[in-house]
């Protein structure tokens, strides 16, 4: 009974199945990352890496959110209970910071380990070979959605957003901000992740990959759920003919982001700072 006001007169986009996700999100794995951080607090370990995932989660999650009510169908619906998500913004920008004012736990590896690791050719290195195939063919995949939501006149992306993808048309615009938002940021981003994976010494690349890899991890959970759930009208929602295919492909673009975190968390030799023993090697 609380709710009904919020939802029905101040917040109405809540009730969108986009909406619905989000708070599904919210109240699962952020609260989760909020109990694993207050444990290790408590416990004085690192919570580095689980709140650099919760940054890049929370911060696209609430971006897609402002901008598709700005623009979309609800934007004439605006009162002032919207500038009480504002503050989602600011902290996580003051969070962001302070996270990445933290000292890196780092493994403790000899130099010669590094500078072994850092002389390996690409095609040395069979797991980057497969992540560079990925993190290529979701780049691909990025930018034909981008053209898809730009009313891009080919017969391939009118047959993709009428046939497999009709939710990117829903007019309440949370869809086609994302996948502006993965064409115009997060697509730049596997071009430099691709550069971090093929030369040694990317010390950025951990961190930024854990940021990535919370927001698309948000972005697919949500992306996928408003599409097949009931709240979406029915003609914008997914056809069962093509469930399976939708669900393969959207998955396993929220899953390549994820291995490529995973990997730099694993074996981080090749992302630190260029020894001077391996400066010397390469002279050589």
């Amino acid at each position: 009974m609380i709710l009904r006001p919020l939802t029905g007169q101040g917040e109405p986009y809540l009730r969108t199945a986009h909406g619905i996700m989000i708070c599904y999100w919210d109240g699962i794995v952020h609260y989760g990352l909020y109990l694993a951080m207050i444990a290790a607090i408590g416990q004085r370990k690192s919570y580095r890496n689980l709140g650099l995932f919760w940054l890049g989660s929370l911060m696209m999650s609430i971006i897609v959110f402002l901008l598709g009510n700005l623009i979309g169908k609800y934007s004439s619906e605006l009162s002032p209970s919207f500038l009480l998500n504002l503050p989602y913004i600011l902290i996580p920008g003051w969070a962001g910071l302070r996270l990445f004012q933290q000292p890196r736990v780092l493994p403790s590896l000899s130099p010669d380990k590094v500078a072994e690791e850092q002389r390996k050719r690409l095609y040395q290195r069979p797991q980057d070979v497969g992540l560079v195939l990925v993190l290529l063919l979701t780049a691909a995949f990025t930018f034909f959605r981008g053209m898809v939501v730009l009313d891009c006149p080919a017969d391939s992306c009118f047959n993709y957003i009428y046939q497999h993808e009709p939710y990117l048309r829903d007019p309440v615009a949370y869809p086609k901000v994302q996948m502006l938002i993965y064409m115009f940021y997060v697509l730049p981003f596997f071009f430099f992740c691709i550069y971090g994976l093929v030369l040694p010494g990317c010390s950025w690349l951990p961190d930024w990959s854990l940021v990535f890899a919370g927001a698309v991890a948000q972005a697919q959970f949500s992306h996928l759920g408003s599409s097949l759930h009931s709240r979406t009208p029915f003609p914008y929602q997914t056809p069962e003919d093509v469930w399976w295919s939708f669900l393969l492909t959207n998955v396993l673009y929220a899953l390549g982001p994820q291995l490529l975190a995973l990997r730099c968390l694993r074996c981080p030799a090749f992302f630190l700072p260029t020894t001077p023993a391996s400066l010397g090697k390469k002279r050589q």
